[in-house]
């Protein structure tokens, strides 16, 4: 991991230090989000529904991974991170690697066009997603978070919101994404036929500001690729933290092994 130092302003200080975000997955899974987490000793995961991600509490650890084969079963496609490798007997289907920002200098303000998305509005923003390719986002992932929207003539042209990662429970307010001081903005994007407009941007603010409110530090990752997803970041007030490694795993042996075929 490559961290950046001294860094200060309106969102986070950053330093070397171990942190949550390290290993954020695993850190909702196992505190936040333990509600939720299918779990086996070092290893745990989402509902496929809810979020894409397993988790390991050590990627370094032989344990957690005989924990999560024990998890998934065999013949299993999973995505994890952060994770350098996986032991010879896991095959690797794909992967990438993330980077991701936090706050240090953004501008939080609210965006008085943009209406609060829900259930109802799922197909739309699933239709959206699969148009402009943000992320992972799923059937229930909006009701894990504050999602924002603005229209145009009636339809949805953009979007972000705060993602499950960093939940809460629902005794405590169901869909906060929330680690102890830190929130997770994702599902940033915008109709191409749209795009130029500052669209993304308000967005952003409007997210991060109720965010702020809460006391939390806004967050967020990009493709390494996504030239012009970092390039808005970096202008209104991001700082890279950290790049880490996204694997796509298939876990060892066969679906026959548990009379599945």
């Amino acid at each position: 991991m490559t961290f950046q130092t001294d860094l200060h302003g309106g969102g986070a200080s950053l330093a070397p230090d171990p942190s949550p975000l390290d290993n954020a997955v695993w850190s909702a899974l196992t505190g936040p989000h333990a509600h939720l987490a299918e779990r086996v000793g070092r290893a745990a995961r989402y509902p496929d529904d809810v979020y894409a991600y397993a988790a390991l509490a050590d990627p370094a650890d032989p344990a957690a991974w005989a924990d999560l084969r024990t998890l998934v079963g065999p013949g299993t496609t999973v995505k994890i991170k952060p994770v350098e490798e996986a032991p010879p007997d896991w095959e690797v289907v794909g992967g990438g690697i993330g980077v991701q920002f936090v706050d240090t200098a953004l501008r939080a303000e609210p965006a008085p066009e943009a209406v609060r998305l829900g259930p109802d509005d799922v197909p739309e923003m699933l239709d959206l997603v699969a148009r402009t390719e943000p992320g992972p986002f799923r059937t229930r992932t909006v009701e894990m978070g504050t999602y924002l929207g603005i229209r145009y003539r009636g339809r949805l042209i953009a979007m972000a919101g705060e993602r499950s990662e960093m939940g809460v429970p629902p005794a405590e307010g169901w869909g906060r994404l929330r680690l102890p001081g830190w929130t997770e903005i994702s599902a940033v994007c915008t109709d191409p036929e749209h795009q130029g407009r500052g669209l993304a941007t308000r967005l952003v603010r409007a997210v991060a500001a109720g965010i702020r409110e809460r006391g939390d530090t806004p967050f967020l990752h990009a493709a390494p690729g996504n030239a012009n997803a970092i390039r808005l970041y970096e202008s209104i007030g991001f700082t890279e933290r950290l790049r880490g490694r996204t694997l796509l795993l298939r876990s060892p042996g066969t679906t026959t092994e548990t009379g599945l075929l």
